[in-house]
């Protein structure tokens, strides 16, 4: 029997999330990380990631895993202080792929852009399980275009 901790990947908007995206991610981190599992986000320090973060970091013995779409350089290197271990690709959004692989549950907070709906896609197409929350009825990126 394998002791390694499950990953939970919490996923959504950065700058433009909503006030019940963030609300939500930050209360879905503390849970994540009450019940044990490692935090996994996109370790920007904005939005539902800087959330979902931030309440992981209020639990004794959290673990909080960002991979990052940037290099890691002193211009670049922006991520949310709440994290326990920054992964700096470089690889911008391809990244979006590493995030949802490492994950074993996927969680979208309130939608958000191309690179939310294709963190979802990967996880479909990944066999990742996926659970929307907040999501709007009709998610303008799910839409083909």
């Amino acid at each position: 029997m394998s002791s390694r901790r499950a990953v939970v990947g919490v996923m959504g908007d950065g700058e433009g999330a909503s006030a019940e995206a963030v609300a939500i991610a930050e209360e879905m981190g503390e849970c994540i990380s009450r019940k044990g599992w490692v935090l996994l986000t996109g370790g920007r320090p904005a939005g539902v990631m800087a959330a979902a973060s931030r309440g992981a970091s209020r639990v004794e013995g959290h673990l909080v895993v960002g991979v990052l779409p940037d290099v890691g350089n002193d211009d670049d290197r922006q991520s949310t202080a709440e994290l326990d271990l920054a992964v700096f690709t470089g690889m911008r959004m391809a990244r979006n792929v590493i995030n949802v692989l490492s994950s074993d549950v996927v969680v979208i907070c309130g939608g958000g852009g191309p690179g939310t709906a294709s963190e979802a896609e990967h996880a479909v197409n990944g066999g990742r399980p996926l659970i929307l929350m907040a999501v709007p009825a009709l998610w303008p990126w799910a839409v083909s275009r």
